[in-house]
């Protein structure tokens, strides 16, 4: 079966070609699929016959709300989503003054191994495709009834190693006959993929890209990230300079505050000092709770802010949303491993 929802316009024109269909309705079918619709049965101006025959040759399986959580606190909504071969994923729609912001998974499951994650809890399943992506925008979208304005890929996964895969769904996110959203407004987390780091600055987005550092010292870092036993902290840096130096974009340094892990004064003033020279801004995060782990909220934030600021680094702590409702990555769909393995 063809996976028609993750092709480009471009390529869904030539696959309409060699079907004996004019262009434009490969423009038509792609608008529709854009939309959200569920069957090609809902493409009301394509013939019966185009569309038992899409249907007939084409993949075309949208999600299941799973489960879906609403927070009390400040309307975050989270959604476990069912895909077509019985893998969940999560999904998370945030409510700022600025619009909204869906945060989406690029994998099912996770290879990498942060010891304050529960998405790599029970490791990687899969990548998801293009097609799966856009569809958590699309869907969200939708159950919601909530336009959304910004996405960020910070759900579960790392976005860069599953590249190809990322990039196919910037395209389509980004396209006039889509959703229309533009560069600006995605930001693309990774735990530090060098190479990968490397190999999207020639492409030379307008996106944010967000670099999950943590610490700022090899051997800190190298116990709650297993990635950086392989890199470095100057390698990732120095990384991180030529990023700014070939796009233009300022970076975002995420930084989980974990109590007596990386709070220290000392770690303030190395990553200070590491930021000289790479232009971007630190976004200090409170800690959420994941059962599995022995690491907690860092008690800290406060000190460790005014530190940084104090030595001329641009700082900000994120607002903690969804607190009541499991709205960190992977804690939702390790719930349901874990109540099917015990069922």
């Amino acid at each position: 079966m063809t996976d028609i929802k993750s092709m480009s316009l471009t390529e869904m024109t030539d696959y309409f070609k060699e079907l004996g269909e004019p262009a434009f309705r490969a423009r038509q079918v792609f608008q529709w699929l854009h939309r959200g619709v569920r069957s090609f049965d809902e493409m009301t101006n394509l013939s019966r016959a185009l569309r038992e025959k899409l249907a007939s040759s084409c993949l075309l399986c949208p999600p299941q709300v799973e489960r879906k959580q609403v927070s009390a606190q400040d309307g975050t909504i989270k959604y476990l989503w069912r895909l077509g071969d019985g893998n969940c994923i999560e999904t998370v729609l945030m409510r700022y003054h600025h619009g909204n912001t869906v945060c989406i998974s690029s994998q099912v499951g996770c290879r990498m191994g942060c010891a304050f994650c529960a998405s790599t809890l029970g490791g990687k399943v899969r990548d998801l495709t293009p097609a799966e992506m856009l569809d958590q925008v699309l869907f969200t979208q939708l159950d919601s009834g909530l336009e959304v304005s910004n996405i960020v890929l910070m759900g579960i996964g790392e976005p860069l190693d599953n590249f190809d895969t990322v990039l196919r769904f910037l395209d389509l996110v980004n396209s006039p006959e889509g959703l229309n959203i533009g560069m600006r407004h995605i930001s693309l987390s990774t735990c530090g993929l060098v190479e990968k780091i490397d190999k999207l600055a020639d492409y030379r987005l307008q996106l944010t890209l967000s670099v999950s550092l943590h610490a700022p010292d090899d051997e800190t870092r190298s116990q709650i990230m297993p990635v950086n036993r392989s890199v470095g902290v100057e390698t990732l840096f120095a990384c991180c300079r030529r990023y700014f130096e070939k796009t233009g974009r300022r970076i975002s340094y995420e930084y989980a505050m974990i109590d007596g892990v990386n709070d220290a004064d000392w770690q303030a003033d190395l990553l200070a000092r590491r930021l000289k020279g790479a232009p971007g801004h630190v976004n200090l995060i409170p800690l959420n709770d994941v059962a599995e782990s022995p690491l907690r909220p860092s008690r800290r934030t406060a000190a460790f802010q005014k530190r940084l600021e104090s030595r001329g680094v641009t700082v900000t702590v994120r607002r903690r949303l969804g607190g009541d409702i499991d709205a960190s990555c992977g804690q939702l769909r390790r719930k349901r491993l874990l109540e099917t393995e015990q069922s």
